[in-house]
């Protein structure tokens, strides 16, 4: 699950954000505004733009552009051009030069959540790169088509295992009758085809621009062109861009003073079967390659199991002598598969569906993971869940993940209550994590040791194993059930949308909200507001109890309401949804309407029938179980499965 950056350290999160738009798109001003949570309103004239506040989203139309002003790196806004690509329209050349990012968008049913995504990345509000330094193991997808529209209905079984997509704009055909075989596509088409990529998965995308002699179809004769493209790749807010240590030194320089929030990815490939890693150019190639880049990878060509070892040794010195950047170093063709097993940063991975392997000797997630268990480097592990069968993840779907993954583990469901069955299976040698549902408070738990989360909310919902020995594991209690409900909350809206904004939790007690207050405070929200129970706790001591009709005319708007009400008081949500979905916005304001059912059970009254009925972005308790069971198999398993997965499999 990507990181939540604290907006206050954001650099870009709360500068003025001025739109260009083009005719008749006037609306995705209003629309990036309300993702932002922020007021908006339309200067016929940029120069105009000045005079609203920064918290304000300015559009400008295209012919608002009476000079070409500059985006200066100090400057207190950022220009953002909207295009449109619905219709095969081109873009605005002059536009797409003058703005700092440039948004591409197509009226589908994917657009809101496609853009929270761009802008929450390109004003640093999240952030990939700091969440996979904490992963043990990190591998990205290759795809191969021609076309990524192909592999879009597979892409949710595609993606199982990986932590980021790579595009490989090299292998893209542009389907124009004059393109010839192995010819660059057009700027143009790439941008559909990223489009197309990046609204049907939530994994980070890996931008590629290979030359010829690195199995590519990018001109080595023609270096401009991979800034032009790598540069593009920048503005349309990729996550990471694939640079070549060949290419020269100020294009790199300057892709990385660019750069904005995309991390560089220093490449350097060998194919002629003579590279050494034990030769000083090895190590000169990686501190080369750190100078501009976030991450060095290094892939060599190898004709004998040796040069495994070697590499091996080169891995563990680099690391010692180099904290960072992170190093990612394999070994190409049949011999050097031993090397992607080992190597754990951005493992480039393949899948059975993939029209072809990008490079020899490629391995899908499920053939590492084979390799790494008969080597002995993976161990056989009992993952367990505890509660009432009804109230569970399908222990199917855990074991449907372990097989599409070729995981050795077994999945092993309890009914006993929790308190009674820890101290139990926490001493089995074999022991490799669990998840309770419903949770357990802390004082009862019996672990050795909780995270901070589960400290402050006071529920253990997870049981992660942080060291073990043939006699004993070290176990944690951790509650991730917060961040199920804050990745619901930031699904339609950036986090900063939430700072500073009214919130108002329903609840029977305390500790049934526990959870939610925790993930709203995360965001930075306040105040938050509570019916049907008063705070007691050092969490919730700060929040403010309604307790009759009077205070409800008082207490501030909420942008955000959260029921954690059990189903059979399901009914009681609805007139408080009717009370505040009355308010109109006022004209270029925002208020936010998000509501959020933490009922699990049938309903006498559906609330996310009413809450969709009155305009609320509505989310439901599949949902949130959805984003937590993604952030729970990849503390307990080490392994990333997507939300779509989760959404369709982890319920049935």
């Amino acid at each position: 699950m990507v990181e939540v950056m604290d907006v206050a350290d954001v650099a870009d999160a709360e500068k003025q954000l001025v739109v260009l738009f083009e005719d008749g798109e006037q609306d995705i001003v209003e629309l990036i505004a309300d993702v932002l949570g922020r007021r908006w309103n339309i200067s016929p004239v940029i120069s105009d733009a000045e005079k609203h506040p920064d918290a304000t989203v300015v559009g400008v139309p295209k012919g608002g552009l009476s000079s070409s002003p500059i985006e200066e790196s100090g400057s207190s806004r950022v220009l953002l051009y909207a295009h449109c690509v619905d219709g095969n329209r081109s873009p605005n050349e002059h536009l797409r030069r003058l703005c700092k990012y440039e948004y591409l968008y197509s009226r589908s049913k994917y657009l809101r959540r496609d853009l929270t995504r761009f802008l929450s990345f390109i004003l640093g509000q999240i952030s990939h790169h700091q969440d996979f330094a904490t992963r043990p193991r990190t591998t990205e997808l290759c795809t191969t088509f021609p076309d990524v529209h192909t592999a879009l209905p597979n892409l949710e079984i595609l993606s199982v295992g990986a932590d980021a997509v790579e595009l490989r704009v090299d292998l893209l055909k542009e389907p124009t009758q004059n393109a010839t075989p192995g010819a660059v596509p057009s700027l143009k088409y790439v941008g559909q085809q990223l489009l197309a990529l990046r609204q049907r998965t939530e994994l980070p995308i890996i931008f590629t621009t290979r030359c010829t002699k690195e199995n590519g179809r990018f001109p080595m004769d023609d270096p401009g062109l991979f800034y032009e493209y790598l540069y593009q790749a920048i503005k349309w807010g990729v996550e990471y861009i694939d640079v070549e240590l060949w290419l020269p030194e100020d294009i790199r320089r300057r892709l990385s003073e660019q750069k904005g929030n995309s991390k560089i990815i220093s490449a350097f490939h060998d194919f002629s079967g003579n590279f050494r890693w034990a030769s000083p150019e090895a190590e000169q190639l990686f501190k080369d390659g750190a100078v501009y880049g976030d991450v060095v990878k290094m892939i060599a060509l190898v004709n004998t199991m040796q040069e495994n070892y070697e590499l091996e040794y080169f891995r563990t010195m680099i690391q010692s002598k180099y904290p960072t950047p992170p190093f990612s170093g394999l070994n190409m063709g049949p011999m050097g598969q031993l090397s992607r097993t080992l190597n754990k940063i951005f493992t480039p991975i393949t899948h059975p569906l993939l029209p072809m392997i990008a490079a020899p000797g490629q391995l899908s997630a499920a053939e590492i993971n084979s390799a790494l268990y008969s080597m002995g480097n993976m161990p056989k592990l009992d993952i367990y869940g505890i509660g009432p069968l009804r109230s569970a993840v399908s222990p199917l779907f855990f074991e449907r993940c372990f097989n599409e993954l070729s995981l050795p583990h077994r999945f092993v469901f309890s009914e006993r209550p929790a308190k009674d069955t820890l101290d139990l299976i926490t001493r089995n040698p074999a022991f490799g994590g669990a998840y309770l549902n419903p949770p357990i408070a802390t004082a009862t738990a019996r672990l050795p040791n909780f995270t901070d989360a589960a400290k402050a909310i006071g529920q253990v919902d997870t049981v992660l194993v942080t060291s073990s020995t043939a006699k004993s594991n070290v176990c944690v209690g951790a509650n991730v059930t917060w961040k199920g409900i804050r990745a619901t909350l930031c699904r339609d809206f950036v986090p900063s949308a939430y700072k500073g904004s009214a919130a108002l939790i329903l609840a029977n007690a305390e500790a049934d909200a526990t959870a939610a207050i925790f993930a709203l405070k995360s965001l930075g929200i306040g105040p938050i507001y509570t019916v049907g129970f008063q705070g007691q706790s050092a969490l919730t001591q700060d929040t403010h109890p309604v307790r009759s009709v009077e205070d409800m005319k008082l207490l501030e708007h909420p942008f955000a309401v959260i029921s954690a009400l059990p189903s059979d008081k399901s009914m009681l949500v609805g007139p408080l949804l009717k009370y505040y979905g009355a308010a109109e916005r006022r004209n270029g304001a925002t208020t936010g309407k998000v509501f959020v059912d933490l009922a699990d059970g049938l309903k006498r009254t559906d609330p996310l029938s009413v809450a969709t009925s009155l305009g609320w972005t509505a989310y439901g308790i599949a949902d949130v179980r959805a984003w937590t069971t993604v952030e729970r198999i990849r503390l307990v398993v080490g392994e990333t499965i997507c939300f779509d997965f989760c959404r369709a499999f982890s319920n049935s």
